[in-house]
């Protein structure tokens, strides 16, 4: 089932970072960035990470959360986190429900290779729980500007 602007978005719970928990129900009342990653601290996760970390403040102004969402452990999480000084949660989805709930656990091939992985994705979720965008298969440059205007727009 793929999700489509409109829809309600799937809600989770998922520990985090730091020993934490996060869910979708308790972020209700504000946007929502839930960006979906494929692994901690490698090139293009972490210049995602960066570019949302760097535009953290623009993202507060216009009251907007940002979770980032991977397979990788909270132990992962919390390297990854500190080195990098990121100011939002990231949370561990290692069973890959919530990848399969939001569509992003996908077939994927390199080299010729093919097997399962993240698809980078990142979904805009209003505050009262629908989705109000989607980004599929994204490129890192310019993608948390964008991500920015369309938290602006809605």
């Amino acid at each position: 089932m793929s999700l489509a602007v409109g829809d309600e978005a799937p809600d989770f719970t998922l520990p985090t970072d730091g020993g934490g928990k996060i869910s979708l129900k308790s972020l209700k009342g504000k946007s929502v960035v839930l960006y979906f990653y494929p692994k901690d601290d490698t090139s293009g996760c972490t210049a995602e990470a960066c570019a949302f970390r760097d535009a953290t403040p623009d993202f507060s102004q216009v009251k907007a959360e940002i979770v980032g969402i991977s397979r990788d452990s909270v132990a992962s999480h919390d390297k990854f986190k500190k080195k990098y000084q990121l100011p939002f949660p990231l949370a561990s989805d290692e069973d890959g429900k919530v990848c399969e709930a939001y569509g992003t656990w996908v077939e994927k091939s390199m080299y010729g290779r093919k097997y399962m992985g993240i698809e980078r994705s990142t979904f805009l979720i209003d505050g009262n729980g629908m989705i109000r965008a989607i980004w599929r298969k994204v490129k890192v440059p310019g993608h948390a500007e964008d991500v920015l205007e369309a938290v602006k727009a809605s």
